[in-house]
């Protein structure tokens, strides 16, 4: 009776946790410690089950320490502001993904992972915390480029504390309207290890993204491949994720062990340079360490029987490049209009909604807005003016007769008296803002740095302008001349000097020469400069 009695309680408590024992080594992740997941509630007592909410608010860390060109893609908008909080329809980025959470009730806490400041966030979780006051937020910086899943597994203890069961996980550069709480009931119908929200693109642009093959009944994912060179299917991976606690930090513990003990090894062409090329270099080993969901995480998920995905029908694309956050303020603004939102300026002949005006923005009576503009704080719309699919940006001025279309008006900016300021349409269903003009890839949006001036008369197409550039003659294209500026820093003040006058024909090389200007010059221009003054 009492050996009964002793099993019975042994096996209660085996119910309550699952123990795993980690004990291998790995140079970016600690493992001399035992993971306590927390057991899953079966069906019936899911609704009191508890849930966190995981942010990436950097999601392109990763490829920060790896590849130049993918940091310089939101740029110039991301110089002076993390991309995560530029305001998209009045809100910062990140805003919009915590109003979805908030509407989730068994959310209680969300984190924030990110290779920024914490200082960077500081007065953003200031002001969400007053208006989610039932939200803990808490933000985890990452020191080095760990991955998507890296990132995870690294504040496992701060994602499992509290002992949450499931935890959804959005990357902050997303633009929908995240239905959490259809995804969190598919979860609890299918008794799923792990839900994705995925949407329907063209045949065309799958290629770009993760390509899911699921079972049109069930909806299980019964295959996955990121970015694959051969169509496979056009439902795609959306960036947002619902795991559950007990599964996903052994999958990707999996994956790690499986690239540890896996030997370091390069391919080589021939047995010539077979010394040189038969181990990778450090920045190659750098590369493999970082562990990415899309990448070695999902395709493994997949395997199982337990993974479904969630076909949203409504409004998706990412907010990579800095033309794209034009569609997505458009998208926003939209669903605002159609949920009613009281932030949202008064429709009137001289409002074609939707149209976001902050309240200390002053906008002239004869100025016509929409649709699809957002107004940030003191910004200044002049008499006459007619501003169109565009974002003016804090302290900016358009002044009287001026036009502004499918543009970015960055902060302090000035757009003088009956200049014209436009970018180019794009289709609705396109994921690009890039166009071809004679021949060059230009951006389809223009887009004007911090404390950029256009003159009066001046007309600027489908360029992008960097920060302190006054354009005082007519520039389309993207065939522009640019001041390319060396930062060069002296008593705590920054001063701008000019290095060359160059014209390109593309703004995301004109971005990418400056900040490569800007890394080898600055300490031979400084030295210069100290040396002559």
């Amino acid at each position: 009776m009492f050996m009964f009695m002793f099993i019975f309680m042994f096996i209660q408590s085996k119910q309550k946790t699952h123990q795993h024992n980690i004990s291998f080594q790995h140079p970016q992740f600690q493992f001399n410690m035992s993971l306590q997941i927390p057991h899953r509630e079966r069906p019936g007592s899911a609704a009191q089950a508890a849930t966190k909410a995981v942010i990436l608010a950097d999601s392109e860390a990763t490829t920060r320490l790896v590849d130049h060109q993918e940091e310089t893609r939101f740029r110039p908008l991301s110089l002076d502001l993390p991309k995560p909080l530029f305001e998209v329809a009045g809100h910062p980025i990140i805003w919009h993904c915590l109003t979805a959470i908030a509407k989730v009730p068994s959310i209680q806490e969300v984190c924030m992972i990110g290779y920024y400041d914490e200082s960077v966030f500081r007065d953003f979780i200031k002001d969400a915390a007053h208006e989610f006051p039932h939200i803990k937020i808490v933000y985890l910086r990452e020191y080095q480029a760990l991955g998507t899943a890296g990132g995870l597994y690294h504040f496992r203890d701060a994602i499992l504390k509290g002992k949450p069961e499931r935890f959804f996980v959005l990357n902050a550069d997303v633009c929908c309207s995240f239905p959490l709480n259809d995804m969190l009931k598919l979860f609890e119908d299918k008794d799923a290890e792990a839900v994705i929200l995925g949407t329907r693109v063209s045949e065309d642009a799958a290629s770009n993204f993760g390509c899911i093959v699921s079972d049109s009944h069930t909806r299980r994912v019964l295959h996955y491949v990121e970015k694959p060179e051969s169509h496979i299917s056009n439902l795609i991976n959306c960036g947002v994720y619902l795991f559950a606690t007990e599964c996903i930090f052994p999958s990707i513990r999996t994956a790690i062990k499986r690239r540890t003990d896996r030997p370091r090894l390069a391919s080589y062409p021939s047995s010539e340079n077979l010394d040189s090329s038969f181990f990778q270099d450090d920045d190659d080993v750098q590369k493999n360490e970082v562990l990415r969901l899309e990448q070695d995480i999902l395709s493994d998920l997949a395997d199982s029987k337990q993974f479904f995905v969630h076909e949203t029908k409504d409004f998706w694309r990412q907010i990579k490049t800095a033309g794209s956050a034009i569609p997505a303020n458009a998208l926003y603004l939209q669903k605002a209009s159609q949920t009613g939102s009281k932030e949202l300026a008064k429709p009137s002949a001289n409002i074609i909604a939707p149209v976001f005006i902050h309240p200390t923005a002053h906008v002239d009576p004869t100025a016509k807005l929409g649709p699809n503009v957002s107004i940030g704080p003191r910004a200044v719309i002049g008499a006459g003016a007619r501003v169109k699919e565009a974002i003016v940006l804090e302290d900016a001025e358009i002044k009287h007769d001026a036009c502004v279309l499918y543009s970015i008006i960055g902060w302090n900016s000035r757009v003088g008296a009956w200049a014209r300021v436009e970018g180019t349409p794009t289709p609705a269903n396109s994921h690009t803002t890039s166009i071809i003009k004679n021949g060059v890839k230009v951006q389809s949006i223009t887009i004007l740095g911090k404390e950029c001036g256009v003159g009066d008369e001046v007309r600027v197409q489908n360029c992008v302008c960097l920060p302190f550039k006054e354009l005082k003659r007519s520039s389309c294209n993207g065939s522009m001349r640019l001041d390319v500026l060396g930062r060069i820093y002296n008593n705590n003040m920054a001063f701008f000097h000019i290095i060359s006058l160059t014209s390109f024909g593309d703004g995301e090389i004109q971005m990418s020469l400056f900040h490569r200007l800007e890394s080898i010059l600055s300490n031979s221009i400084l030295n210069s400069y100290n040396s002559t003054s």
